[in-house]
């Protein structure tokens, strides 16, 4: 019974929808996932847990009134203990993410005051759905941040300003043999903070390259969010219909692949050789640039394959709810909602050049889909 009442209070059903921010966040950096991912999915997994105990204990009158039947109202789950788990799960966090770096520790603090805002003052204002928006947005912004960071490029250690926060100043890095030398000369060396904003995939470089993500997956909670506001009562049409246009928008958005990642062949006519920075001059014969049928379509596939499990996931309980604005369908779009995170962080990072990494988001679906049947993700 405590057990149940725990999984309740933290939502795990909906806890599956959070490893892929910061995921999707790696890949918008143009970087493979790393050690500094993996922390930051963690600080990810306690600040949303913590946000799930506080929301409860900041709601526990109101739902005494509308929800009797959730953990604290019900006796199960004492205020004071999902306030002291809020605490420790917010601490943790910031803890884990302080072992990805300071920009990741950076983006951390910001998220658990904007979380920690949320649940105390800001959701039944107009600026709660915003505020919500921002807290997924900072969540794949951690991913990004600390991707890269953690592992310090060859020297063992975090090197530079951060990889993400800092925009790319000057030439993009080039590509050449590995001669020991620094990466601020760009000749060729993997080390120094201009090496980590120039590895991975065609970086687009700096905040450039992850803002639009961020933005996209901001939008897809904001109007989420401006849903679950109806979820007790019902009674609202406007709301799931501007959330289906929204998803709309948001689908057409990530099917097309992110501009600048796709792959090295923008930089063949730069090539380092040598040392010296000579442009290189390819010899007579066929262009870099021919056609790769396989190579160009494999990838479009799969965005639009995860593309529309986005939609199918999100749109057709927001179109039933719009339909028929009664509690438990509207309920239900605000479900759907939450488990259509994973198909659009999935999508997000395909669209950013990362199709491994977007399938290995979408095997998250079949486990949220299995818990959300037995704890309700709302």
């Amino acid at each position: 019974m405590t057990a149940r009442a725990w999984a309740e209070l933290l939502r795990v059903s909906a806890l599956f929808t959070v490893p892929g921010d910061a995921l999707a966040g790696a890949a918008a950096s143009g970087r493979r996932p790393d050690r500094g991912t993996v922390l930051a999915v963690g600080a990810s997994l306690c600040l949303y847990e913590a946000g799930m105990a506080l929301n409860d204990w900041a709601d526990r009158d109101e739902d005494a009134i509308d929800r009797p039947h959730r953990p604290i109202p019900s006796g199960r789950i004492a205020p004071g203990a999902a306030l002291a788990a809020a605490g420790a799960l917010t601490a943790a966090g910031l803890g884990l993410a302080a072992r990805a770096g300071r920009p990741a520790l950076a983006v951390a603090t910001g998220l658990a005051a904007t979380v920690w805002a949320y649940d105390l003052r800001l959701k039944h204002t107009p600026a709660g759905p915003a505020a919500m928006a921002a807290a997924r947005g900072l969540d794949l912004l951690l991913g990004a941040a600390a991707t890269g960071v953690a592992a310090g490029g060859a020297t063992g250690r975090a090197t530079g300003p951060g990889p993400v926060l800092v925009p790319v100043k000057g030439p993009a890095p080039v590509r050449g043999p590995a001669s020991g030398r620094g990466a601020a000369s760009g000749r060729g060396s993997a080390s120094g903070p201009g090496a980590a904003l120039g590895s991975g995939p065609a970086t687009t470089g700096g905040v450039r390259g992850v803002l639009p993500a961020a933005v996209l997956l901001g939008a897809h909670t904001y109007a989420v969010t401006a849903v679950s506001r109806h979820e007790a009562h019902g009674g609202s049409t406007a709301a799931p219909l501007a959330a289906l246009g929204a998803v709309a928008a948001l689908g057409a958005a990530a099917v097309h692949e992110q501009r600048g990642r796709r792959g090295d062949r923008g930089t063949d006519a730069h090539r380092d050789l040598g040392g010296r920075g000579e442009p290189h001059r390819p010899n007579p014969g066929p262009t870099h640039d021919a056609p790769e049928p396989l190579a160009a379509t494999a990838p479009g596939l799969v965005r639009t394959a995860l593309t529309g499990s986005y939609l199918r996931t999100a749109a057709v309980p927001l179109l039933h709810a719009a339909l028929n604005p009664s509690p438990p369908l509207t309920q239900r779009a605000v479900g759907g909602g939450i488990r259509a995170m994973i198909p659009l962080q999935a999508a997000l990072a395909a669209r950013a050049g990362a199709v491994g990494t977007g399938l290995a988001v979408m095997a998250l679906v079949p486990i949220a889909r299995a818990l959300s049947r037995k704890v309700s993700p709302t």
